[in-house]
């Protein structure tokens, strides 16, 4: 008897229909023997809708509440797949956040979880119950409901497979796996079979919108064999898992982001300790920054610019500006018109001239690039956000239609 951990994202319980499918799902592998928890998602673009009431009565309400109001998603969507696992046949339970023991750090709409006691799924199990558990949340030490920001029911079901050392995880969404490209605006993009943890977790790190990045980190860590697959198709998907055993394409894959902003800091005095100051104001509030790109020092000045997420645009852009004026620096600009496009492979290590066959594909688009960030097994650029499909359409097309 095996243990299976299952995850539906929100758009395969949007509907009655799409909710029933699940359940038929779920109980097909309940009925062949295995212990089954599924985690789930807010059902479509629930946590959308809520996020909007929460702005129309209080748009400056406190995290806590949001974290409430939030949380309420998932809440309909257990209980409307255990109604209809409950018609299907197969005895069920749904069960929150906190009743399934996951505890989590006190930052309100963005927790980490850390730990998972287990002890009331394992009881339901034990009944012979399937066991249906909302993702995306948890309990703080107030014994408060916190969530775990965007994609966090990937990590909640991967947080449970390490808890309870499930045999599989197995994370269902709208596509078919992991592919070269997002298929829905890339039509020739290929599926991966297997694909490593360092690949995967950059690009989800990068814009590619299939796996939490966090999940990711997780399933790593405790050396989880993720599956990745359709809801609305029986075939198999992408296995992520370590790369040891794995032949390493050039590249895996092409992503995006356009969910960044970036910020440039003008004409600050050329001198020793001023990037450290600068950076350490913004850690101090808790600002991630991706791509930094630093000019030549000249007239005693240079500029520094990076890179946020556009919901922190404007927080980094109050601190620059509060530090511009203390240093003695020109100005403040912040571009939002910007995206960042990637490439991603373990490959890249063992292969000269992988960043100029990028860099040509995008000359021959006539697609300008603003700013570059490398590592071993990736390259990323910032180009404008207008420009952004085309550039991973001429970049996949460099890479895998000349295969």
């Amino acid at each position: 008897m095996s243990l299976i951990v299952q995850k539906f994202g929100g758009s395969s319980v949007a509907n009655a229909e799409r909710v029933f499918n699940v359940a038929r799902i779920v109980t097909d592998t309940y009925k062949k023997g295995n212990r089954v928890v599924v985690v789930v998602s807010a059902q479509g673009d629930t946590t959308d809708d809520l996020i909007e009431k929460a702005n129309e009565i209080n748009p400056d309400a406190s995290k806590r509440e949001k974290d409430m109001l939030l949380a309420a998603g998932e809440q309909i969507s257990i209980a409307l797949l255990a109604m209809a696992i409950e018609r299907l046949g197969c005895p069920v339970v749904s069960l929150l956040g906190w009743q399934a023991g996951f505890q989590t750090t006190s930052a309100y709409t963005s927790a980490r979880i850390k730990s998972v006691r287990t002890d009331r799924i394992e009881k339901e199990l034990d009944k012979n119950n399937i066991v249906v558990v909302a993702g995306f949340q948890g309990i703080n030490r107030y014994e408060d409901v916190t969530t775990l920001g965007r994609g966090g029911s990937d990590t909640s079901a991967v947080a449970i497979a390490a808890a309870m050392h499930a045999d599989l995880c197995q994370i269902f969404t709208d596509v078919q796996g992991v592919y070269t490209a997002d298929p829905r605006k890339i039509p020739n993009a290929k599926l991966l079979k297997t694909i490593s943890y360092d690949e995967m977790l950059e690009l989800a790190t990068l814009g590619a919108q299939v796996l939490n990045n966090r999940s990711v980190e997780m399933a790593k860590k405790y050396n989880i064999e993720l599956e990745v697959l359709s809801s609305f198709t029986n075939t198999p998907g992408t296995i992520v898992k370590e790369a040891k055993k794995m032949e390493k394409l050039l590249i895996s894959g092409v992503a995006k982001d356009t969910d960044i902003a970036r910020v440039s800091v003008i004409g600050v005095p050329d001198e020793p300790g001023l990037a450290f100051k600068m950076f350490s104001r913004l850690a101090a509030k808790n600002i991630n920054i991706d791509i930094i790109l630093q000019s030549i020092g000249r007239d005693g000045t240079k500029d520094i610019s990076f890179t946020v997420a556009k919901s922190s645009a404007k927080e980094a852009e109050e601190v620059m500006n509060e530090y511009v004026s203390n240093v003695g620096g020109k100005k403040v600009l912040v571009d939002e018109k910007v995206a960042k496009v990637s490439i991603v492979g373990a490959g890249m290590e063992s292969h000269a001239g992988v960043a100029t066959k990028m860099f040509e594909a995008l000359y021959d688009a006539h697609i300008n690039i603003r700013m570059i960030s490398t590592s071993e097994i990736k390259v990323s650029v910032l180009i404008d956000e207008e420009f952004a499909d085309a550039a991973v359409k001429a970049i996949h097309a460099k890479f895998f239609d000349e295969d």
